[in-house]
């Protein structure tokens, strides 16, 4: 299970609004200070996102939440954003290739130029089809964890 801290937002009738960081994987790795893509990521805003999920208990506005959500659908996801490209583009490239070759044209130009649009055609269906996997795919709520503890500084 894939987890991750939310915040929640508004609570109302059994349903509760959460926001959570989207976090780059560039900040996190131990040469980050030195790293020029770490300073690129920097650079950019953090991004949030809220969505509402199902609450067993009352929650109040700032509680933290452990939400998670099954591995299996973000292996799905990645599998058809990444892999059904790479699939498009082998077999498109073979079929451009066996095409000119029964043309008696060039079989590398008419390979790549089949290859690259086939790629680009199942790139367009897996990004779809893990929209839509990702909107059936609903976060549960693991831990109430409550408000955050801040720190506090004693000066006299």
């Amino acid at each position: 299970m894939m987890e991750e801290i939310a915040r929640v937002v508004d609570y109302q009738q059994g349903w509760v609004t959460v926001e959570v960081e989207l976090k780059s994987a560039c900040n996190h790795c131990a040469s980050s200070e030195n790293c020029g893509t770490s300073t690129i990521a920097k650079a950019f805003s953090v991004h949030t996102q809220r969505f509402s999920l199902p609450c067993e208990k009352p929650c109040r506005s700032g509680d933290l939440l452990k939400i998670g959500l099954p591995e299996s659908v973000i292996i799905k996801a990645a599998a058809l954003v990444y892999l059904l490209p790479l699939l498009g583009m082998f077999l498109s490239a073979i079929i451009g290739h066996m095409l000119a070759a029964g043309l008696g044209l060039s079989t590398n130009g008419f390979a790549m130029a089949f290859g690259a649009s086939g790629a680009l055609v199942a790139w367009f269906i897996g990004k779809h089809f893990a929209t839509q996997l990702e909107a059936l795919a609903t976060p549960v709520i693991i831990t109430y964890l409550g408000q955050e503890v801040g720190i506090i500084s004693a000066t006299r």
